[in-house]
């Protein structure tokens, strides 16, 4: 049986799709520069600054609303227990106060599926990505995670044949095609053991930019001689 540990796999990285150009924020950046910035870059949430660009934070529009949400409303003790945090930001004048911290960050060199994840976990749109020393590098959003779903068919059919196809069923007497639409990738052909097709299909799915697997593949027919 092949080895399929020893396949080589190339995933893409938040390296290969993040924002280089950030615009963030000090942490003494007042509430109307935050929302002035905001307005201008067309972001909802920026990373806050400070030192040698070390990310400290970061401050959204949900940061923001509710100086709004309380501004003529003398909440109850009720609603005062029940949204303290958001009573105490709506009391903040700068970036340091109104933030959210520690930041959620990622490193250029973590998988898009890693990031992806972290973004589902702590359900945020934008991470900033960060160095070893925690300096700002760039910021990668949900977008931009989907951009691997812009690579072109011919470059994932060939990275299947490369990395999958050819290791797992290039034995004698194996004839297997790909093809690729719209990222589905359809397998077919007869091989000499099924057991593979599981492995198979679970290493396309792992290919960054495939949509899903087909997979059509039957085991080889042993003809009677003629």
């Amino acid at each position: 049986m092949p080895d399929v540990s020893a396949t080589p796999q190339s995933p893409h990285t938040v390296d290969d799709v993040m924002t280089r150009t950030v615009v963030a924020v000090g942490r003494d950046a007042p509430f109307k520069e935050i929302v002035k910035t905001m307005e201008q870059w067309q972001v909802s949430a920026l990373p806050v600054l400070e030192g040698e660009s070390r990310v400290v934070g970061v401050v959204s529009e949900a940061d923001l609303l509710p100086k709004e949400q309380f501004r003529d409303h003398t909440p109850s003790r009720i609603e005062q227990a029940r949204e303290l945090e958001a009573l105490v930001k709506s009391g903040g004048m700068t970036a340091g106060e109104l933030m959210t911290a520690p930041a959620i960050t990622v490193h250029a060199d973590a998988t898009i599926a890693q990031a992806a994840r972290t973004m589902a976990v702590y359900k945020i749109k934008r991470l900033p990505v960060i160095d070893a020393e925690g300096r700002l590098e760039g910021v990668v959003s949900r977008s931009d995670l989907l951009k691997v779903f812009l690579r072109e068919d011919a470059d994932i059919a060939e990275e299947v044949r490369r990395e999958i196809v050819g290791p797992l069923f290039r034995s004698h007497g194996q004839e297997v095609t790909i093809e690729v639409t719209d990222g589905v990738v359809t397998i077919s052909g007869e091989i000499k053991d099924c057991s593979l097709v599981p492995v198979a299909a679970r290493l396309i799915r792992s290919v960054e930019g495939v949509v899903d697997a087909d997979m059509r593949l039957t085991g080889v027919r042993h003809r009677s001689p003629s």
